[in-house]
């Protein structure tokens, strides 16, 4: 009997059959026949020291056996009040302060639809007639609708169009091309409600990257003309760029940041969106109609906090800044064993995470390349999953050198076999 389950980003019709895996452990997973596969995207981006890290891991056993769920309305736990508190701590001690306050919710996308909410919720308890949104060209937030909305329009939404609102989009900051943006973020933010930008590198749009002098530039017009500057770090955050966040690169310190998918290490769902002390001033009232509705059931699970503390633990404890570090020395390394391959184009790392364009006559995500590209990483026991031609490494921080060295090898296998020639 065929399975009941509905995949997300899934063509049925294209790919019947799920693969079956039944363990994890450092930057491999293990199939249901013994067989395994080198974690080369982090399991869709949210793996940072490795599957079943055992301090995570232990964390996550000693709560569940204490405290399960509680409703987060009016009660508080240990775990989330830790996790908050060292959140504003740390982002305090790399980025000086201002986010003062942690709101709890269970996805990327739930963490920026609680921004763009706090955004809307600020100007109007304010009684300013601020609701306008500004994007970045290519970004992607989420699937959600506030999400979508920010996100670029096409494939992604193209179906959903009536539900989604209109945003302003600035052209993406491109090499040589970086002054177009700022002008036109200049022209839209009179007005403007909030600017909201991936920092350094769109991730699903194509792993663009762009640099941390731009990111600089847009907070400060933004500060110049009061708009509210959002930082979604769901993908950027917890040393993907090679810091803790992308923002400590610019020096920039966001009105909102959005923390998501390395916040547990991988292990558990659960989000954050931090805001500073006169977003939140802005909610607080003896008035009830100027409270912050938002919510779901399992806001601030006690177990996902748990393994959320855990998870700065590792960072406090480990040296996970020295293999961020490594991980990206050996990107720099072998991507510049590419350099002079003509069959590749677009060269690019951001940290941890590097990127290239095979070339093809049909470019983009649907291109006819990715599912071949896929399969063929598959049969050599690596999870790369291409966006499209752009093939991109996000490996667990804890990936051997020789485990790389695996991946890029098997990228250079690619060429040879589906490369322009």
């Amino acid at each position: 009997m065929s399975s009941p389950v509905w995949h997300p980003f899934t063509q049925h019709a294209l790919q019947p059959e799920a693969i079956e895996i039944a363990r994890g452990e450092g930057a491999w997973l293990e199939r249901a026949d013994g067989t395994r596969l080198l974690d080369c995207i982090s399991s869709w981006w949210v793996i940072t020291h490795g599957h079943c890290h055992p301090r995570i891991v232990s964390a996550i056993r000693d709560q569940a056996e204490k405290l399960d769920q509680v409703i987060f309305a009016g009660f508080t736990h240990r775990p989330a009040e830790e996790l908050a508190q060292r959140l504003v701590a740390r982002l305090e001690a790399k980025l000086g302060p201002k986010l003062a306050h942690v709101f709890f919710s269970d996805s990327g996308s739930t963490a920026v639809e609680v921004a763009l909410k706090m955004a809307l919720g600020y100007w109007r308890n304010l009684g300013e007639k601020r609701t306008r949104i500004i994007a970045l060209e290519h970004a992607y937030h989420g699937d959600t609708i506030g999400t979508m909305s920010t996100g670029a329009r096409g494939l992604f939404n193209a179906a959903y169009e009536p539900l989604l609102f209109d945003v302003t989009r600035l052209p993406f900051p491109a090499p040589g091309q970086e002054q177009r943006t700022l002008d036109a973020l200049r022209a839209a933010c009179d007005g403007a409600a909030a600017l909201i930008v991936e920092p350094l590198l769109l991730g699903a749009g194509g792993m663009l990257t762009y640099g941390a002098d731009v990111l600089r530039e847009m907070q400060n017009i933004c500060r110049n003309t009061q708009t509210l500057f959002i930082a979604d770090e769901v993908m950027t955050g917890f040393g993907r760029t090679g810091t803790f966040t992308a923002c400590e690169q610019a020096g920039v310190n966001p009105d909102i940041m959005c923390l998501a998918k390395g916040i547990t290490g991988g292990s558990m769902p659960l989000a954050v969106t931090l805001a500073s002390q006169a977003i939140f001033d802005a909610h607080y009232s003896t008035d009830r109609t100027k409270t912050f509705f938002h919510s779901s059931s399992y806001t601030a699970n006690p177990i996902a906090c748990a393994a959320a503390v855990a998870n700065l633990n590792v960072w406090d404890e480990e040296p996970v800044l020295e293999r961020l570090s490594a991980l990206s020395a050996l990107h720099t390394k072998h991507l510049a064993g590419f350099a002079d391959d003509n069959r590749f184009s677009g060269l690019r790392q951001c940290g941890t995470i590097a990127a290239l364009d095979l070339r093809v006559a049909d470019e983009g995500y649907l291109a006819g390349i990715g599912p071949k590209l896929y399969a063929f990483f598959l049969a050599r026991g690596l999870l790369i999953r291409p966006l499209g031609n752009t093939i991109y490494l996000m490996p667990p921080y804890c990936i051997g050198a020789g485990e790389l060295a695996e991946a890029y090898d098997a990228i250079s296998a690619a060429a040879d076999e589906f490369g322009a020639r």
